[in-house]
């Protein structure tokens, strides 16, 4: 987790043994013990568990575990703790084993006699001498050393006294096939282990041959096992495990008192694969195990403090190995610096390397488990503005290239071969086109033999269909809502998203009685432009002659763009229109026209009218083939031509998404990876995702804060390496350049010219010039000894900037 000798100052939060230690918890410990330097663990241990509130599940307080957590501290050099007394008063009691006798016996279970369990509840008694005698003597395993919960039986019998024992333990952390069988995830592994029981030791003496005992005794104990256990941990189990050594024992007794076999441990102790079995104590145990808490947005806690960019974007993973976090760190950093390389390449070592496609094919590790820390990061970020675009679009990415990769699927259309993946993604971008981090992230493979399915579509439900991509996004996007109460979310779709279902999904309750006016919700907005193939009939109101017996009020309808033809015409704007097939880049005069509209549902339905909608329609003044047309539909109020204006630049940024989606793919490369299955290739996507992310920041950030300087994105070491490489000379300024003149450099670098009318770099010549630039970096520690750069994230305090400082 952290590094030996770390200083304890940059400490911010670490989670040991389950509990959370912060700052000041360790410096009260060490303030502890520098007034009490003759203080013992155990009572130290009892003040922190009582100053955390820190308790078992019997409501004991947890010194053992508080005790370990101590240690772990001690041994990272964040704590100093007092010298381990060598001998404690107990030790010099006398612990001489109990010797005991057992007669040759050949009888049948009858002849026994009453066989009783008897429960070991004093470790110093005489029962649990005669015990520890009876493994030392007999069991090929001796007594050994029981930690944690526990529970010790001796076998005793009415006619011959005793003649074995048992003894139950905690569960083991890990097994794979063990916890395979059961479908544990992570989190519900580390959340119901404690339901778990070990049946770590059983012996009945060799001289006791008595047919069917051993399977008699594993049920009985199993029948007073879980109301002891209950009775001394407050827990009751769910499941006993245990281990058969095959070079031993065939677990014939196991067997026959109906304990599953569910696989091999690794051996990793002795060497020996050892078989387990399980034995369910009620019906439904397995799935009781796999219950676990959900964690939801922004309820994880970052461990430690960031110390780099990586570590503030993924801090927050689920992922409780802290051995993979710091993988993916290490990983996202290598990406990033070297964002035109292959793996081998980015990651710069053999043994680098193998981690990372380690890391990948960790089923640990997904491609949604990597973003959700992102996306938490990124709400932060969300929290500084008022209103946030959160544009979603597809793209396939296409591996053809590499026809060894397994699990791949169609593309494209029933007669093209492309095979590869789908990516619908959600990028957050403020108003001035500065991205703000990826959202949701949804990557599939699609199914060969689904070929065709598109012509059955209508009888499919939404939740069956691809098209059901718009709907999770935009769900995902209220999830996020909730957490940003003071800014606005606008949900932004081309016309692959006119979807009904995605409107109703989008719209405002309105209860009858309140005159037509919806429940007012923190819900995210929703801008989709319509497609005319579709043509959707909007409702509305024809009123009735006045006269007496006239005509009432009816309801009418029409097609929406015959409706918004007739509408008063609100203004006229210039809007600038990227290139596209028949049309190159330029401005387009538009006539715009606004109104309010009640959508009728899809006929055959059953779905309500859409209330609360606004439609903006534009329309390009020069008639032509390639001529400008879009209706797009809005949950946002529009009153004004200035309402329509700003609804029409907001839709004007979704063509930010498409530049992220080229960043993606031809700055990350992500059509190079090479990792065996579709599987690995999604969890690499993650990461690529984030980095992608990054580069095209720092290529916005430069052009929206450009007299900040560039120590948000670069650390002394890094700074100084583009100046002395971009203006060749040996020394560097002594003050740092302003972000502008630091993006421009990487921009020259990469490949931009830097004339007039050139503009700022793109993400493109920003993502060459970074993997030149940390060759240069290599190059400066090694002639100036500096220290490796940690590349210091600064992001709120570049956000504060921008908020007080934001150009004209």
């Amino acid at each position: 987790m952290l590094d030996s000798g770390l200083n304890k100052l940059y400490i911010y939060k670490v989670k040991i043994c389950g509990q959370y230690f912060n700052r000041n918890i360790i410096e009260h410990i060490d303030k502890t013990v520098e007034e009490h330097p003759e203080i013992s663990r155990r009572v130290l241990s009892r003040q922190i568990c009582e100053m955390l509130n820190w308790r078992s599940a019997n409501g004991k307080w947890q010194e053992g575990g508080c005790r370990k957590a101590l240690a772990k501290l001690n041994q990272k050099g964040i704590l100093h703790l007092p010298v381990i007394q060598k001998e404690y008063s107990f030790q010099k009691r006398s612990n001489k084993p109990v010797e005991i006798s057992v007669a040759d016996i050949s009888c049948s279970i009858e002849e026994l006699g009453v066989i009783e369990l008897k429960a070991i509840t004093n470790r110093r008694s005489n029962e649990a001498k005669i015990w520890k005698s009876l493994m030392d003597n007999y069991h090929y395993l001796g007594s050994g050393r029981i930690c944690g919960a526990q529970i010790r039986y001796l076998i005793n019998t009415s006619n011959y006294g005793y003649i074995g024992g048992l003894s139950f333990s905690s569960g083991q952390f890990a097994l794979t096939d063990r916890d395979s069988y059961i479908g544990w995830s992570e989190r519900a592994r580390r959340e119901n282990l404690k339901y778990v029981v070990l049946n770590n030791r059983f012996l009945i003496v060799p001289k006791v041959r008595v047919k069917n005992l051993a399977s008699h005794i594993l049920s009985k104990s199993i029948e007073v096992l879980a109301e002891d256990w209950l009775r001394r941990y407050k827990v009751r189990p769910l499941v006993v495990e245990t281990f058969v050594n095959p070079r031993e024992y065939t677990g014939t007794s196991y067997k026959a008192a109906n304990w599953k076999r569910v696989g091999k441990s690794s051996g990793r102790r002795d060497g020996i694969e050892k078989e387990i079995y399980l034995y369910g104590l009620v019906r439904n145990w397995r799935k009781r195990l796999c219950d676990a808490s959900e964690v939801k947005l922004c309820e994880q806690q970052i461990s430690e403090e960031p110390s780099n960019w990586a570590q503030e974007e993924f801090g927050r993973t689920r992922i409780e190995d802290e051995r993979i976090k710091k993988r993916l760190y290490e990983v996202a950093e290598s990406f990033y610096n070297r964002p035109l390389a292959n793996i081998p390449e980015a990651c710069g070592s053999q043994a680098k390397s193998k981690g990372a496609y380690r890391l990948f094919s960790n089923k640990k590790v997904t491609m949604e488990v990597i973003l959700t820390p992102h996306t938490e990061s990124t709400i932060g970020r969300i929290r500084n503005y008022k209103v946030v675009l959160a544009p979603q679009d597809t793209t396939t990415l296409n591996y053809s290239t590499h026809p060894a990769t397994e699990a791949l699927g169609p593309i494209n259309h029933q007669d093209h071969d492309a095979m590869g993946m789908i990516l619908h993604d959600t990028i957050a971008f403020s108003e001035d086109g500065t991205p703000l981090g990826v959202l949701d992230g949804q990557c599939w493979v699609r199914d060969k033999e689904q070929r065709g399915k598109s012509q059955r579509r209508k009888s499919l439900p939404v939740e069956n269909k691809e098209s059901y991509k718009w709907l999770r996004s935009f769900q995902k996007l209220k999830d996020i809502q909730k957490h940003c109460p003071e800014t606005m979310l606008i949900s932004i779709a081309d016309r692959e998203a006119d979807i009904y279902e995605l409107f109703l999904e989008a719209s405002l309750p309105t209860p009858k009685g309140t005159g037509g006016q919806a429940v007012q919700e923190n819900m995210p907005k929703l801008l989709v432009r319509m497609t005319k193939a579709r043509n959707r009939k909007v409702r509305q109101t024809v009123a009735g002659t006045s006269e007496p017996g006239g005509d009432k009020d009816i309801e009418a309808t029409e097609h929406l763009w015959e409706f918004m033809e007739r509408q008063p015409l609100s203004g006229t704007l210039k809007i600038h229109i990227p290139k596209r097939e028949g049309r190159s880049a330029g401005d387009a005069i538009v006539d715009v026209r606004f109104s309010q509209v009640r959508i009728n549902p899809p006929q055959n339905t059953a779905y309500p009218v859409l209330e609360n909608f606004w439609a903006v329609y534009l329309v390009e003044t020069d008639k032509t083939a390639s001529a400008v047309e879009w209706m797009l539909l809005t949950t946002v109020p529009i009153d004004s031509f200035e309402d329509a204006k700003k609804c029409i630049e907001w839709y004007s940024g979704r063509w930010a998404i498409e530049l992220y989606h080229r960043t993606l793919k031809s700055g990350c490369r992500i059509k190079d990876r090479q990792l065996g299955t579709a599987s690995n290739l999604q969890t690499c996507l993650g990461v690529d995702m984030v980095v992608a992310w990054r580069i095209y920041h720092l290529t916005m950030l430069g052009r929206e804060v450009p007299n900040h300087p560039c120590t948000v994105f670069f650390e002394d070491v890094e700074w100084k390496a583009l100046c002395c490489y971009f203006y060749k000379t040996r020394i560097p300024p002594s003050e740092p350049p302003t972000l502008l003149e630091a993006t421009r450099m990487v921009g020259s670098i990469g490949g931009h010219l830097g004339r007039k009318a050139d503009g700022m770099p793109g993400t493109q010549c920003i993502w060459r010039g970074l993997q030149r630039l940390d060759t240069a970096v290599e190059m400066y520690i090694i002639f100036t000894g500096e220290p490796q750069p940690k590349i210091r994230s600064s992001y709120p305090e570049a956000l504060t900037y921008m908020d007080d400082n934001r150009p004209p």
